[in-house]
């Protein structure tokens, strides 16, 4: 069993191990949810930087000392907080799909690994998402002022490029698949950066420096899988 030194949170009731779907009960807080969802995405997190690398080496994205801050009440938040909770749930959503991709058409059996993980993260990273949503009372649907309900985050995967993975197998699948998922990390580390410097929501900037420690490890690790 890899343990990275960090000791997973043990999350049985909150979290269906496998499918990482969270179950929340109506009468339980909004921290409560809110902490539980963190929880469960720092164990994600801790599981995906188990996923073996070509060369064997692990990413460490998440030490003991680094876990996101639950604030005792509920935080002041702008509308750069939403405008990230927003644009990172629309990248996560591209991830997991992008990862769903991978079982059936790539030649790599570590990859197929690294992709069911980071699908499994990004399914409770966006469980944190909405419940930091909830928490403002802000439908997920609903987008910043400045934003506009039909714009797309930058430095996402195009569509002709997800119909030209969907066409693909083996050697090639793997090398776009990966360039492409590099490129949609970048972004999402350009817009948590971009969320630690203008957001005000203690809960939202504390979860997207974590996000950026995350991506950088996983830009490492699909370096490593294109360098072999």
């Amino acid at each position: 069993m890899c343990t990275n030194g960090v000791t997973p949170t043990p999350l049985a009731a909150a979290v269906k191990e496998g499918d990482w779907v969270i179950r929340y009960a109506s009468a339980v807080p909004s921290t409560a949810r809110i902490a539980a969802a963190l929880a469960a995405w720092s164990t994600a997190l801790f599981l995906s930087s188990c996923s073996s690398s070509p060369s064997g080496d692990h990413a460490h994205p998440m030490g003991t000392d680094d876990k996101p801050v639950i604030s005792g009440e509920p935080a002041a938040y702008n509308s750069a907080d939403v405008a990230f909770a927003n644009s990172m749930t629309a990248r996560d959503q591209q991830g997991i799909d992008m990862s769903r991709l991978v079982a059936d058409r790539s030649s790599i059996s570590e990859l197929v690994t690294f992709a069911a993980k980071t699908a499994a993260a990004l399914q409770v990273e966006t469980q944190v998402l909405r419940a930091l949503g909830a928490q403002w009372k802000e439908g997920q649907d609903n987008q910043p002022k400045d934003g506009g309900p039909s714009s797309t985050p930058g430095g996402m995967i195009d569509n002709a490029t997800i119909a030209n993975l969907d066409t693909l197998h083996g050697p090639e699948f793997d090398t776009l698949w990966l360039k492409s998922m590099i490129g949609l990390d970048q972004g999402a580390i350009e817009a948590a950066n971009a969320e630690v410097a203008n957001g005000k929501n203690v809960d939202v900037t504390s979860l997207a420096k974590q996000i950026v420690k995350a991506r950088q490890a996983e830009i490492g690790q699909m370096q490593q899988f294109l360098a072999s």
